[in-house]
C-alpha cells in the first residue's frame, strides 16, 4: 500500500531513549505516536491510510460513516 507522508514527528516529544515493539509491526522503535504508544512513522501512516480507505468505503456502502 502506498502512502503520502502525512504525519511530521520532527518533535523532540516523538522519540524516547528506550526501544519498543511497533503497535503495528513486530518491529522495534524509538519514535512514539501522539498518545505516547510506539509506532513507526511509516507504520502509522499506512494504518491511517487504511483507516481512510475504510471510512471511505463505508461512507460509499451506506451513504455515511458506519
Amino acid at each position: 500500500m502506498n502512502s503520502l507522508p502525512v504525519l511530521d514527528w520532527s518533535d523532540r516529544s516523538h522519540y524516547a531513549r528506550d526501544l519498543k515493539q511497533c503497535r503495528y509491526c513486530p518491529g522495534l522503535t524509538h519514535l512514539r505516536d501522539s498518545k505516547g504508544k510506539p509506532a513507526h512513522k511509516v507504520c502509522a501512516e499506512q494504518a491511517l491510510a487504511r483507516q481512510a480507505a475504510e471510512a471511505a468505503d463505508a461512507y460509499q456502502q451506506n451513504g455515511h460513516l458506519a
